[in-house]
């Protein structure tokens, strides 16, 4: 009795130690989540594309801009007479003698000026790149909304991966025990002749799997540890139990609504159809002419100055099918970007009906694994009184341990498996964010980067050059 009573101990401990870590030291999903944030190498890649396409609008903008350059050459002639001549004729001016050198004729100029262009009409083509380039930019946004999702998501189910991982080694060890325990049983009711060689080697067997799968849990157990120093950074130390769950709508068509109006997915494949019917407009413009104006003003050495102003006026004539070409291939590729905002939507749905029916899967196992566990305890409660009247053995009281110990087990896994789907089904939803889940953790903020390049600003020229200057910085640093 007192080794059932150990027993019953060390496999309760598949389901108490998770909860027996959770003290103040512990780590918390939370925790976890914040440290995934700020160690995530997917999120600063995602900003660096950002800021990439932040600099498109700069870039953009000033080609509505005068362009002003400078030029400065400086030159030095030489004249040569021609081979021809002889001493006493004159070539090119000068007069030959015998001690006249070839190249002894040379000049020396220079010039130095200044240029200015200005775009003044060209049909809106180029305000309409402008206006692609900020499309652009929410759409990347988007796209790092949906990395920042991944992360957190990768996060949590890095920490649920360790707790069950552990729960799992916890019962692998207790069954090893229990086994061991079957097998002594054994081999001194062998000793007295109550079984056969047979008995003996049944649990001889039996222990060697059990160890087998001990093992094959520890090696699962270094795995998730191994997950979760690459998706939150650092090993992990004693991980909290989730006591709550993240609030959730109701029906399922509740989820899906949310999702349509709130999934970077569905977002950023909006925006890029807005991209794409901008660069309809684009092309369908580089039909039209365009007109510039330019002026220059230039120095020569001897201080002769001259300047110029003019208006310019082009456009296309014929281009042999080229700009026809790319306005229609504008068209499809338009075409292609509501398909893409289609599929997007579906497979967003998809993902949130799934996660939905893994989340009520969870649940019903929950429930059944609670009646589980409490028919096996009561079996277990009515072996250790039958043991008492010797009509069961040591070996029942084990069996029904065992029994009870896997009903633990599967209530453990399934509360996790809850517990992935909820946030599987928040990701879904677009709401696996760091604001949503209100983590106390500086966010990036994408407007600070935008709003000092917007305006194609010169760098330690303007004050927003110099707040660009500080920005870039702070980057570097971080």
């Amino acid at each position: 009795m007192r080794a059932a009573g150990r027993l019953l101990r060390a496999s309760a401990l598949a389901l108490g130690t998770l909860a027996a870590t959770a003290s103040a030291q512990a780590e918390t999903l939370g925790d976890a989540l914040v440290l995934a944030y700020r160690h995530a190498g997917l999120l600063e890649k995602n900003r660096a594309v950002l800021r990439a396409a932040d600099e498109n609008v700069a870039q953009a903008l000033s080609q509505l801009r005068p362009i002003v350059s400078y030029s400065a050459n400086i030159r030095r002639t030489w004249t040569f007479p021609n081979d021809r001549t002889v001493p006493g004729q004159s070539a090119n001016g000068m007069q030959i003698t015998p001690d006249t050198r070839i190249g002894d004729d040379a000049n020396t100029t220079s010039t130095i000026g200044i240029s200015a262009e200005l775009l003044l009409w060209d049909g809106g083509a180029t305000r309409l790149g402008t206006d692609i380039a900020r499309e652009s930019v929410l759409a990347t946004r988007q796209g790092l909304i949906g990395a920042e999702q991944q992360v957190l998501l990768n996060a949590v189910q890095a920490y649920l991966g360790v707790r069950e991982s552990i729960a799992f080694v916890n019962l692998r060890e207790s069954n090893v025990e229990l086994i061991s325990e079957q097998l002594r049983a054994a081999r001194d009711r062998f000793e007295v002749g109550e079984v056969t060689r047979t008995d003996v080697s049944v649990a001889e067997a039996g222990l060697a799997s059990a160890r087998s799968g001990l093992a094959a849990a520890l090696g699962d157990l270094e795995q998730a540890r191994a997950n979760y120093v690459r998706f939150v950074g650092q090993l992990p130390g004693a991980l909290a139990e989730i006591r709550n769950l993240p609030p959730l709508p109701a029906t399922l068509a509740a989820a899906q609504d949310v999702a349509r109006k709130s999934h970077p997915d569905i977002l950023r494949a909006m925006r890029l159809v807005t991209v794409s019917e901008l660069n309809v407009s684009q092309a369908k413009a580089s039909f039209r002419p365009s007109i510039s104006g330019s002026a220059n003003l230039n120095v020569a050495d001897d201080f002769e100055e001259s300047a110029s102003v003019g208006v310019q006026m082009s456009g296309p004539i014929y281009t042999g099918g080229r700009l026809s070409s790319l306005y229609r291939q504008a068209i499809a590729n338009r075409d292609e970007s509501f398909a893409d905002l289609h599929i997007a939507t579906d497979n967003v749905l998809q993902q949130v009906a799934q996660a939905w029916a893994l989340l009520e899967v969870a649940r019903a196992r929950i429930e059944a694994g609670g009646l589980e566990v409490s028919a096996a305890r009561l079996a277990f409660e009515s072996v250790q009184e039958e043991v008492r009247f010797g009509t069961r053995t040591t070996l029942d009281i084990l069996d029904a341990e065992q029994d009870l110990q896997d009903a633990r087990a599967n209530l453990i896994s399934a509360q996790i498996s809850e517990i992935n789907a909820a946030y599987q089904l928040l990701s879904g939803m677009g709401l696996m964010t760091v604001e949503h889940l209100d983590l106390p953790v500086v966010t990036y903020d994408p407007e600070a980067y935008y709003n000092a390049v917007r305006n194609a600003p010169l760098r330690e020229v303007s004050p927003q050059g110099e707040k660009l200057d500080s920005i870039l910085r702070a980057i570097g640093r971080n």
